[in-house]
């Protein structure tokens, strides 16, 4: 009963949301790089950003063991900071005059496609985005940020689920303690 306490956390790499975050990552520190002025504020803003919805995921994975609440936390941090990302990547269209993709404009549903690719890397919208312009890169990287944060709002409800059907860490412990008692 103790050992099925404790969850696998070492699968976050498994997390489709974990999968996409990287690609989030990878390509915001590409586009920054070539896009932005070197010195640009904003590219610490957008980098960091990025590197905190990706790493608030792997945190709270970690301390599913211990506390869903604490997950649950950390993934809402992982999501505001993709949802911060995302508004940068909003305003660097809007003040460069540059279109913002419909949900499901051609380009938009052809982002979300290559996004099913099987093994669909970081390295696949590297390429992709390295022949595109400023504003494509953009309008990529806001498909792949709505992904993102509607894949972690269902791992939230999920938790929320599991949660409210098995109980938390102390339940389990209380659980536990009871069995030991009666035996």
């Amino acid at each position: 009963m103790a050992e099925e306490m404790f969850r696998s956390t070492a699968d976050y790499r498994n997390l489709k949301c974990y999968q996409k975050s990287v690609i989030i990552y990878d390509g915001t520190f590409f586009f920054c790089r070539r896009f932005l002025l070197s010195g640009d504020r904003t590219i610490d803003q957008m980098v960091q950003a990025a590197r905190s919805g990706k790493q608030n995921i792997v945190e709270g994975v970690m301390a599913w063991n211990t506390s869903s609440e604490t997950m649950l936390k950390l993934l809402g941090v992982a999501r505001a900071s993709l949802e911060e990302l995302l508004e940068d990547y909003r305003d660097y269209l809007r003040t460069r005059n540059l279109p913002l993709w419909e949900k499901d404009s051609k380009p938009a549903v052809k982002v979300r496609e290559l996004g099913k690719t099987p093994g669909g890397s970081a390295e696949i919208f590297r390429d992709y985005m390295r022949k595109r312009s400023d504003g494509t890169c953009a309008n990529i990287m806001i498909c792949l940020i709505h992904q993102c944060t509607y894949l972690i709002t269902q791992l939230q409800k999920s938790v929320m689920r599991k949660f409210a059907g098995e109980g938390g860490f102390r339940e389990k412990l209380s659980r536990i303690r009871r069995q030991s008692f009666q035996e």
